[in-house]
């Protein structure tokens, strides 16, 4: 596939990571549509904006088929509801599980299939490094680490046509997600680096993933943490 024909769909493209991964999409030659609730945010002639409610199965189900080839599926949109155990969301820990991982789950479903009898595709999910567990953040952490099992259940499927599924798993990053007032009383944890990751340096790295150089990486979580997965 030539870089004036690969095609990316991007979830959360009106903001924050999201935002970030379209951009270095586009400037990298590629297609892209992004699927998100909010306004379109970028305004490129190779950018797509198309209203999807992500958390909708009806909604996703309407989008995926009116969608063109793809070649790249990144699953970026994301919700963070924190809360301790006798205090649970559990509104928030339903909106979390429809938008991490239901949608990722149907978009894959309605997508990855055409990947793979084309023989090529590449699919990253965003993650979390609060995965592995975190006080106060079980339910998303709990979604998180469904995006993992996903990946290498659906990498071992399509591995021998072509198509890699991986995930890429931030610690604490510099976006709007910061200061959402339902994260109060749950302050990010500055990585051993002394800042936050940027949302540019994970586009980087899931553009590497998107890319031909990166066929022989596929069912990883890969951490993009700052130091934070070092023993300490």
């Amino acid at each position: 596939m030539s870089s004036n024909t690969r095609h990316a769909i991007v979830t959360g493209s009106s903001s924050g990571i999201g935002r970030s991964i379209v951009e270095s999409l586009l400037a990298g030659g590629w297609r892209v549509t992004g699927l998100d609730v909010a306004q379109a945010t970028v305004v490129h002639p190779s950018f797509t904006h198309t209203p999807a409610n992500l958390a909708d199965g009806a909604d996703i189900a309407r989008v995926a088929a009116a969608l063109p080839g793809v070649d790249a599926l990144v699953h970026a949109a994301g919700v963070l509801r924190v809360g301790p155990l006798g205090q649970l969301d559990h509104a928030g820990g339903e909106l979390m599980w429809r938008l991490h991982v239901d949608a990722a789950t149907r978009l894959a479903d309605a997508i990855v299939p055409g990947m793979a009898q084309c023989g090529q595709g590449r699919v990253v999910f965003i993650g979390s490094r609060v995965a592995q567990g975190m006080a106060g953040r079980g339910q998303y952490a709990a979604t998180k680490a469904a995006l993992i099992a996903l990946a290498r259940s659906w990498a071992a499927e399509v591995a021998a046509q072509g198509v890699t599924v991986n995930v890429v798993s931030p610690a604490a990053t510099a976006t709007g997600m910061l200061n959402d007032p339902a994260r109060q009383g749950s302050a990010p944890r500055l990585p051993p680096i002394g800042r936050l990751i940027e949302p540019a340096e994970i586009a980087a790295l899931v553009g590497f993933l998107l890319s031909e150089s990166a066929a022989a990486i596929t069912g990883q979580d890969i951490a993009i943490c700052g130091g934070s997965s070092l023993a300490r």
